[in-house]
């Protein structure tokens, strides 16, 4: 993710997931809540398997880890690979029923190369942690797989790679997601994108690229749910983040996104800066808005309030 200064733009196999212990057993969907602790889990296990950096063992085993915890909710997942802009990427797809997905929830899984935000003029060479800046989406993620409601519609989850590594030689911006979106075959009628949604003192503003409908749509269940402290009813940044490919594509994508994280780009975005409370409220609203929203985007007539 991107913030300018005017405010801008194969299949894997699980390999012995068991064995290794990362795959936890998980009550069936329809008898749990949203669990911001059990989030909170994911983020200290995905900061534990080091930079989640393309091409190192802790993005190998962060891809495991996903896939791991997604098949023991009952989910199906593949790795979609596949290169641009002269880097390989490989997103991972999910999706527990077969049937074109009315509702794509996406985060990036992996992490800045360069702390170059951090104020230490010793570490910005040093690799980011990503507790907030990664691991905080793909945590809510994988506890919506764990949560969502059996009759939900359709929906598919993709964790995107290769989001974060902009301003560096031979790298740039949403490469995942622009693999993704250029190459997809469904056209689902919403695409949310959740990012660094973990900070403590959560500050979510409307962001301006993004669609006002789905805006108007997800603060207005925020609000309903006496959330308004953290879904914040005004618009403030304009940012360069994984729901831009899928706007260009033509589709309806809202970004959720907290900007105001001053460990952002730093060696300090590790776990203790992290909520679980955060975490459980962001998730709350996602399943309230896909219950009251589901079934009239599916049918493409939802009523404005």
């Amino acid at each position: 993710m991107q913030k300018k200064p005017f405010f801008v733009v194969l299949s894997v196999l699980l390999l012995g997931a068991v064995m290794l212990g990362i795959a936890r057993p998980r009550p069936e969907a329809a008898n749990v809540e949203f669990d911001g602790e059990r989030a909170y889990q994911d983020v200290i296990r995905q900061v534990e398997f080091g930079p989640r950096i393309p091409e190192t063992a802790g993005h190998a085993r962060v891809i495991t880890y996903i896939q791991a915890e997604l098949k023991a909710a009952g989910w199906q997942s593949e790795v979609v690979a596949g290169e641009f802009k002269g880097q390989v990427v490989k997103n991972i797809r999910a999706w527990r029923v077969e049937a074109e997905p009315v509702i794509l929830l996406g985060a990036h899984y992996d992490t800045r190369i360069y702390a170059d935000n951090d104020p230490n003029p010793e570490n910005p060479a040093q690799p980011v942690p990503g507790a907030n800046d990664g691991a905080s989406g793909v945590a809510v993620l994988l506890e919506l797989a764990r949560t969502l409601p059996a009759d939900s519609v359709p929906v598919e989850l993709v964790f995107f790679d290769a989001e974060d590594n902009g301003r560096i030689e031979g790298w740039d911006w949403i490469l995942g997601s622009s693999a993704y979106a250029a190459s997809m075959q469904s056209q689902p009628a919403a695409v949310v994108i959740v990012d660094m949604i973990g900070d403590a003192d959560l500050n979510i503003f409307m962001e301006r690229n993004s669609n006002p409908e789905l805006t108007r749509q997800i603060w207005g269940v925020a609000r309903r749910l006496g959330y308004e402290h953290a879904f914040i009813p005004e618009y403030k940044y304009r940012v360069l983040d994984d729901h831009i490919p899928f706007l260009a594509e033509g589709l309806n994508a809202v970004d959720i996104i907290d900007l105001d994280y001053p460990y952002w780009h730093t060696i300090a975005d590790t776990p203790d800066k992290v909520s679980a409370g955060s975490l459980e409220l962001v998730g709350k609203t996602l399943l309230a808005w896909l219950a009251e929203y589901g079934t009239c985007l599916a049918q493409s007539n939802c009523n404005a309030e």
